[in-house]
C-alpha cells in the first residue's frame, strides 16, 4: 500500500518534472505530510487539513492559514483520483484572500543615488560589479537569481542578447539589451578579467574572491547601499528589495507605453515574454502596482467608449 508520504513525493517530483520548483509549495506539503503522521492518520481529511493548517503559534495570519490550505487542496485533488477516500478540503473553509506585497517603485532620482552609492564598496572591483549589477536589473527587469546565474557565454557583447537558462518556471529565453547596456557590460568584462585572468568559475558576475555571486546572500549589500543613497520605505511602509527594480522596470515600460499612445494589450505578451512570466496575467498585476498606471488605463478605457459613463 503507498502511503500519502510516497504520493507526495512522487507529485512533486513529477511537477518539477514538468519545470516547476515548488520550493515553499513542497515545504508546506511535506510538513502537512509529517503532522499526518504524526497524528496516525493514514487517509488525508479535510478536518486534518484545515487544523494543520490553522495550527500555527507563530501567526494568526489568515492569509498565511489560507496558502497552506491551499497547498493541500491541490495535492488533494491529485490524490483523489488514486485514493477515493481521501477529502478535498473545500473553497470556502478559510477566507480567500490575496494579498501581494505592494512593489516600492524607484524614482530615476533613487536610481542614480543607488548606482552611485555602489562607489563606496571597496575594494573597487566590487563596486563595478554591484554597479552592473544594480544597473543590468534596473534595464532588463532581470530577476536577481537570471542576473547572478548567467555564464560569460550567456553574455552575447557582440550582438547584445542575453540568454536566461533555467529560469523561475524551468525555461529558457534570450533578452536583447541596448548597446549601452552592452557596452557596460563590455567594460566590465574587461575589468573582471584583468582582475581574474584564471577564473575559477563560469559565471559573469563574480565577486572579488573570484566566485559566482550568491543571490542568496546579496540583501545585506543592498541594505547598506539603500542606507548609503538615503532611500527609505515609501507608501508601502516596506524596505525596498532587489525585487523592486523588476517591478519598477516593468511599471516603467507600461507608462511609456501608455504615454506614447501604444496599444498596450497588444504589447504586454511582448513585456510577459521579455520578463520570463508563466503567463500574461502575472504581467497584468503591474497595472495595480502604480497610481499613475490605474489612471492612465482607466483614461484610456473612458476614451474607448467614447467618455460615456
Amino acid at each position: 500500500m503507498t502511503t500519502i508520504r510516497q504520493h507526495a513525493d512522487e507529485y512533486l517530483a513529477m511537477r518539477r518534472r514538468l519545470g516547476f520548483k515548488l520550493t515553499s509549495f513542497g515545504e508546506k506539503l511535506m510538513s502537512f505530510v509529517s503532522y499526518l503522521e504524526h497524528t496516525g492518520a493514514t487517509v488525508l481529511t479535510a478536518e486534518a487539513a484545515l487544523t494543520w493548517a490553522t495550527s500555527t503559534p507563530r501567526s494568526t495570519d489568515q492569509v498565511h492559514w489560507s496558502r497552506r490550505l491551499m497547498a493541500v487542496r491541490i495535492f488533494a485533488r491529485h490524490l483523489k483520483a488514486l485514493e477515493p477516500a481521501t477529502e478535498v478540503p473545500p473553497d470556502d473553509a478559510l477566507p480567500h484572500h490575496y494579498r501581494r506585497i505592494t512593489p516600492h517603485l524607484f524614482t530615476p532620482a533613487e536610481l542614480a543615488a543607488l548606482l552611485q552609492a555602489t562607489g563606496e564598496l571597496r575594494p573597487s572591483f566590487r563596486a563595478h560589479t554591484w554597479h552592473t549589477l544594480l544597473g543590468l536589473l534596473a534595464v532588463t527587469g532581470l530577476r536577481t537569481s537570471e542576473a547572478c546565474g548567467l555564464d560569460r557565454t550567456d553574455v552575447d557583447l557582440t550582438d547584445g542578447l542575453l540568454t536566461v537558462r533555467d529560469t523561475k518556471f524551468g525555461k529558457s529565453r534570450q533578452v536583447p539589451v541596448h548597446a549601452s547596456t552592452t557596452a557596460a557590460l563590455r567594460k566590465y568584462a574587461r575589468d573582471r578579467d584583468c582582475q581574474r585572468p584564471a577564473p575559477s568559475t563560469a559565471a559573469f558576475l563574480v565577486s572579488t574572491r573570484g566566485t559566482r555571486l550568491d543571490s542568496h546572500n546579496i540583501p545585506h549589500t543592498f541594505a547598506k547601499l539603500l542606507e548609503t543613497a538615503d532611500i527609505t520605505a515609501g507608501q508601502s511602509r516596506r524596505r525596498p528589495r532587489m525585487h523592486d527594480l523588476r517591478h519598477t522596470f516593468a511599471t516603467t515600460t507600461l507608462l511609456n507605453w501608455y504615454r506614447d499612445g501604444a496599444d498596450v494589450q497588444a504589447k504586454l505578451p511582448l513585456l510577459t515574454t521579455y520578463l520570463g512570466h508563466a503567463d500574461p496575467k502575472s504581467t497584468y498585476w503591474y497595472l495595480s502596482g502604480s497610481p499613475e498606471l490605474l489612471a492612465l488605463a482607466a483614461a484610456r478605457l473612458e476614451h474607448s467608449f467614447g467618455g460615456r459613463p
